[in-house]
């Protein structure tokens, strides 16, 4: 399957998520995007339009700045601190088209083990 194809596979299925998942104040989004490189994820309030919490390999705290499931699990605990500074403590799961395995995953499970609820 060529690039251009599996991309455009992942945003038609991101695009289908999205028609059911939508964050509010009470439950914030919490989307998550990686590429080669890096691993983003976000708590969103799509009510109001505003980002509630951001944590990413870019980040200083993260130990390592890969694309792989360690840095995943670092980002997924990275999250459910700033989420909880921010007074969040439930959210709905965007793991933003991609399937739910290897670093989607570890993200998730590091986030719930580190206190966030979905």
């Amino acid at each position: 399957m060529s690039q251009i194809k599996r991309k455009e596979v992942r945003r038609r299925i991101h695009k289908r998520i999205r028609r059911k998942v939508a964050g509010t104040a009470d439950r914030p989004r919490l989307a998550v995007h990686y590429s080669n490189q890096h691993i983003y994820a976000q708590v969103i309030d799509d009510t109001a339009g505003r980002t509630l919490a951001s944590a990413s390999t870019l980040d200083k705290s993260v130990e390592t700045s890969a694309s792989n499931v360690v840095c995943a699990t670092s980002v997924g605990k990275l999250i459910a601190e700033r989420a909880k500074e921010a007074n969040v403590s439930a959210v709905v799961f965007d793991r933003g088209g991609h399937l739910y395995h290897g670093k989607i995953k570890a993200l998730a499970e590091a986030a719930r083990e580190a206190g966030l609820q979905f």
